[in-house]
């Protein structure tokens, strides 16, 4: 790969997730005066593209009728799209791709896209499985931003297959970008663990917000309520497909978080002053230590 600042960067998508990883490009990498890459998005919304090209964001727009067209342009592709999209991307458009092109998403699952593209990950592309841990309630294009991955979680579920050189640009690109840790990890260990650290919060906030008695509740408010649920302002659709394609390790973290609740309604029920100051003082220290990592 040449620098960063002399690539072809393509988007297939460009919402809140896609918009703002091309706008943290154009500031971050193509705004230099040395700089000769371009950036390229297709999307479904012309208002959007009209939107990108305006502010300077986007070089080249292009309609889904010409994808093919753009991808074979492009050394480096990120497909912004639901995880279902993205596999049918993928699998149409697999041949279109420039040849060596380094590609990659951002869906919130990776078993159903590592199993379901075995034989085509790899054929002419070297496709690395990431995701960005970063976001908003909001969605859309209008809402992206070029620091939305400031001090944030890459999450990289590489396949043996890739070629180290490529994860390490990917990597050092994402450190560009703002990101302040990558992880790499397998894909069944991923989705194992954003079960618990998105979907089950993403759950939990949905269920506060379900059984509030009602809509003006929010005049009793403290701050507590509205960091608990500010993810409950969500993207339904999105969220209904990753709950249900990672549906059973986000049960599993479901029936733990059930009998965790449990155990202190029990407490609180049988007036366990003793018990209950234990178990918040061991959940206190449980978190002090999980701010440390």
């Amino acid at each position: 790969m040449h620098s960063f600042s002399n690539l072809v960067y393509g988007f297939a998508g460009l919402g809140i997730m896609g918009g703002s990883f091309a706008k943290a490009i154009r500031a971050k990498i193509l705004d230099s005066p040395d700089a000769a890459g371009k950036i390229l998005a297709l999307d479904s919304n012309t208002a959007t593209l009209a939107t990108a090209i305006e502010r300077g964001i986007i070089d080249e727009a292009f309609e889904p009728e010409d994808t093919a067209a753009m991808l074979k342009r492009c050394d480096v592709v990120f497909i912004c799209l639901y995880p279902t999209k993205t596999i049918e991307f993928l699998k149409k458009y697999r041949g279109d791709f420039k040849k060596g092109a380094i590609v990659s998403d951002i869906s919130g699952v990776k078993t159903s896209i590592m199993e379901s593209l075995p034989d085509i990950l790899h054929d002419n592309i070297d496709f690395i499985c990431g995701h960005p841990m970063a976001g908003s309630e909001k969605e859309g294009f209008y809402h992206s931003s070029e620091h939305i991955f400031e001090g944030r979680n890459y999450i990289l579920t590489p396949h043996h297959a890739n070629r180290r050189e490529n994860i390490l640009f990917f990597k050092r690109l994402a450190g560009i970008l703002g990101f302040s840790r990558i992880t790499e990890t397998d894909y069944k260990q991923h989705d194992h663990k954003i079960a618990f650290t998105s979907q089950l919060c993403h759950i939990i906030a949905s269920a506060i917000v379900d059984s509030a008695e009602d809509e003006k509740i929010t005049a009793f408010g403290g701050g507590s309520f509205e960091d608990l649920t500010r993810i409950a302002m969500i993207n339904a659709p999105l969220w209904t497909e990753l709950f249900l394609a990672n549906r059973k390790e986000l049960l599993a973290h479901i029936e733990s978080f059930k009998l965790s609740l449990e155990k202190i309604t029990d407490l609180i029920r049988r007036s366990d002053s003793g018990g209950l100051c234990e178990t918040l003082e061991a959940v206190r220290l449980k978190r002090i230590e999980m701010s440390t990592i």
